[in-house]
């Protein structure tokens, strides 16, 4: 088993603390059959660029990055993240350089963590492997999407409403759980690679089956599978990470 990157440092009064949906995606990446996925699409000196959106601690994309080798057959992976949360970017930053610093000989190229909405700071078909722990709990409504005015500035101490609100947008998902990631599926034609894939974790409540409906219904080339769960409750997977791939 692969180390799981430290996160002691991180303030998880306002950021997202790892939790089973966080090393059920650490699992699923690190199986035999997604590594063997992810190194024969990224075989032949290719390049890939990994992008984690909300990656709240960082734990999952310093995963990646620390275990480069292992995961793609190559030390040569460049990583980033993306999340609304600017305390979570400082956070993300740190966890990926204290895991590569601990894994000096399997990492990879850690980019940076930058401030944006989902996949709108990225350049067209840019992004290789795509991870997206979104907000998935159903919830009455979304919180309001933020503007800078609505976040803390990080040399600022944050009040408990700041708090409150910067843990809202990491769990809470509108209707069915599925507002926040409806809007990242909606970019994944524009934002994917030609080699593009993207791991996408859903809980049951989300409709998993018809979400991946949706995405045949993108094209004939577009492909879906569950390759990674945490086991069933009442038959249904209760957590459950989908990879999404163009052929």
């Amino acid at each position: 088993m692969l180390p799981t990157p430290d996160t002691s440092h991180v303030a998880y009064e306002r950021i997202y603390e790892p939790a089973e949906d966080s090393f059920l995606l650490l699992d699923t990446l690190s199986s035999a059959t997604e590594t063997a996925f992810l190194q024969h699409r990224f075989g032949d000196d290719y390049v890939p660029l990994v992008v984690e959106v909300g990656p709240g601690s960082g734990v999952v994309v310093a995963f990646i990055n620390a275990h480069a080798q292992v995961l793609f057959g190559s030390r040569n992976v460049l990583t980033a993240a993306i999340d609304v949360n600017g305390y979570a970017c400082k956070a993300t930053s740190e966890t990926a350089m204290k895991a590569a610093s601990e894994n000096a000989a399997t990492h990879g190229r850690y980019l940076d963590a930058i401030q944006g909405d989902l996949v709108t700071p990225l350049k067209d078909r840019s992004v290789d492997v795509l991870i997206f722990n979104p907000p998935y709990v159903p919830t009455p409504e979304l919180p309001k999407q933020p503007e800078p005015a609505d976040l803390p500035q990080l040399d600022t101490k944050p009040s408990f409403n700041d708090d409150s609100y910067m843990l809202s947008l990491s769990y809470a998902g509108g209707k069915d759980g599925m507002e926040t990631t409806d809007r990242l599926i909606n970019g994944l034609p524009q934002v994917l690679s030609s080699r593009g894939c993207a791991y996408i974790l859903l809980c049951a409540q989300n409709n998993p089956e018809k979400v991946k409906d949706r995405i045949r219904a993108l094209g004939e080339a577009w492909n879906v599978e569950t390759v990674g769960s945490s086991g069933k409750k009442a038959g249904w997977e209760r957590l459950q990470i989908i990879r999404i791939w163009v052929e």
